[in-house]
C-alpha cells in the first residue's frame, strides 16, 4: 500500500493550474490521511483559485497518480491558498500570467455594479463612474456583462465595433474607457435567446479573448437581480468587490439587499451604495422634490454594513450633438462631479485596503446566508 511520503511525493510534482509551480513547491498539500484496509487515500490540497475547470483537470491527474500508484480509492478536498501565500509567487509571475484576468496574480480590481431589479440606472452608474475614473488618470475598461440587456455601447455614444487582431479582439476605446458588450456582437439590436452554458461562453471570452492591456480597474455591469449571468460573473473572478444601485424608494432598497447577500455568499466584498435617482431639482426654483421617496439608500447601506458612496439626483446630461453621449455627463455638471466624488472615494478605499482581505462582519440583512 502506498505510504504519505510516497502521496506527498507524487502530488508534489503536480502543478498549480494558475501559479505555474509544483505543489510542493506552493505547499499545497495540506493534509494527508491514508486507510490501509481500505486502500484509501484523502488529501486536501490548497491552490490559488477554486470552483474551476482546472480545478477538475487536477484532481483528474491526482486521482490518476495516485491509483497508479496503488490507491483504490481516492478522495480530494480543495481549499484557496491563503492571500499572502499568492503574494509570494506574483514577483515570479510570467507577463502571460499576469496579463490574463482571471489568474489570481493579476493586480486589475474588478468592480460588479450590481442591483436587486431593473430600471434603477445600474449602467448609467456603470458608464459614469468608469469614465470619473478615467478622468481621475485610472486605466479602466469595462464589461457590459448585462447580456439580455445591453446598453453601454448606445449609452456612451460609440459608434464603431470591436476589431478583432488574431485571436484577440481589441475593445473599444470612448472617454478613456475600454469597452466590450454583447451589443457589439448583435445585429439590429436583436434580443438575444440563448441559454445559460452559451451566455457562459460569451462572459468568459470577454475575459480571455479581449486585450484589455494594463488595467487599473474593470468595471462589469451586471444584468438586474441573482440569475445565472450574475453568479457565472461572481464564481469567474478571483477577487472581485461590488457597488449596489439602487433609489430611495423603500422595496427597490428591499430588492437590491439581495445582490448584497449573493456578493457576501460568493466572498466579494460590498464597496458601498450608491443611490439613484434620489430627488429632482427644479431648473425653475432650484427645489428639491422626492420623487421615488427618501431613506431606501441609506437604510440599505447600513442594513450591508458598507459605506453610502454617493446620490445622484434625476436627470439627464448635457447633449452635445457633435460628441454624442446620451448618459455620459460632462466633467463640469453638477451630476459629473457627484460621480468624481465617488470615483475618489472608490480610489480611497482601494489605497487603505491594498493588500488586506475584504472582511463583511456579522450579519447585514435578512437576505445574508449567514443568517440561515
Amino acid at each position: 500500500m502506498i505510504n504519505e511520503q510516497q502521496v506527498r511525493e507524487l502530488v508534489g510534482q503536480l502543478q498549480d493550474p494558475f501559479l505555474h509551480h509544483s505543489l510542493e513547491e506552493t505547499g499545497g498539500i495540506t493534509e494527508v490521511s491514508i486507510k490501509e484496509e481500505k486502500s484509501h487515500v484523502s488529501v486536501k490540497l490548497a491552490i490559488a483559485k477554486i470552483n474551476n475547470a482546472e480545478q477538475m483537470q487536477l484532481q483528474m491527474k491526482v486521482v490518476e497518480v495516485l491509483k497508479e500508484a496503488g490507491a483504490n480509492t481516492v478522495g480530494i478536498r480543495f481549499e484557496e491558498l491563503p492571500a499572502e501565500k499568492l503574494e509570494q509567487f506574483r514577483g515570479t509571475a510570467t507577463p502571460a500570467e499576469t496579463q490574463d484576468l482571471l489568474s489570481p496574480l493579476n493586480n486589475v480590481q474588478f468592480i460588479s455594479v450590481a442591483s436587486g431589479k431593473g430600471g434603477v440606472g445600474k449602467s448609467t452608474v456603470s458608464v459614469n463612474l468608469a469614465v470619473a475614473l478615467a478622468r481621475l488618470g485610472k486605466k479602466v475598461g469595462l464589461i457590459d456583462a448585462d447580456i439580455y440587456g445591453f446598453s453601454v455601447p448606445d449609452m456612451m455614444g460609440i459608434q464603431q465595433n470591436p476589431v478583432v487582431r488574431g485571436n484577440s479582439i481589441i475593445p473599444v476605446e470612448r472617454f478613456g474607457v475600454k469597452v466590450i458588450s454583447m451589443g457589439f456582437f448583435v445585429d439590429q439590436n436583436a434580443p438575444v435567446v440563448w441559454r445559460g452554458p452559451m451566455l457562459g461562453k460569451v462572459l468568459d471570452q470577454f475575459f480571455r479573448d479581449v486585450e484589455w492591456g494594463d488595467l487599473d480597474y474593470l468595471l462589469l455591469d451586471l444584468p438586474p437581480g441573482t440569475g445565472d449571468v450574475a453568479l457565472d460573473v461572481h464564481q469567474m473572478l478571483p477577487h472581485s468587490k461590488e457597488i449596489i444601485v439602487t433609489t430611495p424608494h423603500p422595496t427597490a432598497a428591499f430588492v437590491a439587499a439581495r445582490a448584497g447577500a449573493m456578493a457576501i455568499k460568493t466572498d466579494h466584498e460590498i464597496l458601498g451604495v450608491i443611490e439613484n435617482m434620489s430627488w429632482f431639482e427644479s431648473k425653475k426654483t432650484g427645489e428639491r422634490e422626492y420623487v421615488f421617496g427618501e431613506g431606501g439608500g441609506p437604510k440599505l447601506a447600513e442594513e450591508l454594513r458598507t459605506e453610502l458612496l454617493g446620490q445622484i439626483p434625476l436627470g439627464q446630461p448635457d447633449w452635445n450633438e457633435e460628441d454624442f453621449a446620451p448618459s455620459v455627463y460632462g466633467e463640469d455638471h453638477p451630476t459629473g462631479k457627484l460621480y468624481e466624488e465617488i470615483a475618489r472615494k472608490v480610489i480611497e478605499q482601494e489605497s487603505k485596503e491594498a493588500g488586506q482581505p475584504a472582511q463583511n462582519d456579522g450579519p447585514v440583512s435578512p437576505f445574508d446566508p449567514r443568517n440561515q
